[in-house]
């Protein structure tokens, strides 16, 4: 059982005498649990509960429909790091992100978010790069949601710093400037409209999913380090990981970064490509640079071979030849230093 949200609430009644109570939403493998916890000035605590189910917009409405009950009954939450307004709490621009964040997955539009994952998938394929390195789905939602018109309302945006606004910037705007927008810029006004109790609630289901997220991420990369070290091909580390074969392929690119010696693997996987192919690659590569994968693809496969041509496993062995690629460019400039 994961608790996604506790805190502590008061009552002051007769002779100033306080009751307590607790409030806890939990979750466990998607069914979502409310409960309340009220201790009488004497007797045995009871427990109620409040919603079980799967459904996150029944749960928050039971969640708001009865705490507004007994906050009418004279309970008021305790001014706790949980219960506190998270506006007052943190403050500042992490707060301001987590609320656009927020919004933006209750109004984003969804044509326009369709169209911008279609660009993203286009722009992942030009440059050889996952998709969500391109730009993640959290900032594609919020995109869509306030449908910025201009670079300077595009920067706003948290994500969008001076080298993706470079990179991405007019091309998204090229899509976004085809949708009206009824609401404006700059997004202060954000903050005054979101329903405070609801947002804290969205917060603690966002940390419990990221700690979540990172525990399963340092569990896959324990699995294919430990696969790499016994000298698995990508198949074998498919098959470990419960992973797709580019999401592998990417994973090799992260730990190659990281310093991890990727070599063997690289090595057993470039074995089932000709040596010929090879030696053309990298010599697009030295010629034309190893930022895009797209141009060093048209310079090794010819226009009529396109459609014949496996380009998913082409793009695939271009990406783990980049990676000894590069290793061999940082040694090269090491020994010539």
């Amino acid at each position: 059982m994961n608790v996604i949200f506790l805190t502590t609430l008061e009552k002051k009644t007769a002779e100033d005498r306080v009751r307590t109570a607790i409030l806890t939403v939990a979750e466990q493998k998607g069914e979502w649990q409310v409960s309340w916890s009220e201790a009488p000035e004497e007797g045995k605590v009871r427990q109620s509960s409040w919603y079980e189910g799967r459904s996150w917009e029944e749960m928050m409405s039971q969640f708001r429909q009865n705490l507004r009950s007994k906050q009418s009954e004279g309970f008021r939450f305790l001014i706790d790091a949980v219960s506190a307004d998270p506006l007052e709490l943190f403050g500042g621009k992490y707060i301001q992100s987590l609320i656009l964040q927020y919004y933006s997955e209750q109004i984003s539009h969804d044509e326009l978010y369709e169209q911008l994952k279609a660009w993203r998938r286009e722009q992942s394929a030009k440059e050889g790069k996952s998709p969500f390195i391109v730009a993640s789905n959290k900032l594609l939602k919020m995109v869509s949601a306030f449908i910025p018109h201009t670079a300077a309302e595009l920067a706003q945006l948290p994500g969008f710093g001076e080298n993706k606004l470079k990179l991405y910037g007019e091309a998204m705007l090229g899509i976004t400037r085809q949708f009206p927008r009824e609401s404006e810029f700059p997004l202060t006004w954000v903050e005054h409209v979101i329903h405070r109790t609801d947002f804290a609630v969205w917060l603690q289901r966002q940390k419990e999913e990221k700690r979540q997220a990172d525990q399963q991420k340092q569990e896959t990369k324990l699995r294919l380090l430990q696969g790499v070290s016994e000298g698995v091909d990508i198949t074998h580390l498919m098959k470990q990981t419960s992973l797709k074969r580019r999401e592998v392929v990417t994973w090799v690119e992260e730990l190659d970064g990281e310093g991890y010696d990727m070599g063997p693997l690289l090595e057993a996987e470039l074995k089932t490509v000709s040596q010929d192919e090879i030696e053309q690659a990298l010599d697009a590569f030295a010629k034309l640079g190893d930022r895009y994968l797209k141009p060093v693809l048209e310079a090794i496969v010819r226009p009529a071979e396109m459609k014949s041509k496996d380009l998913d496993r082409t793009y695939e062995w271009l990406r783990l030849l980049r990676l000894r690629f590069r290793k061999q460019k940082s040694l090269d400039i090491v020994e010539a230093g």
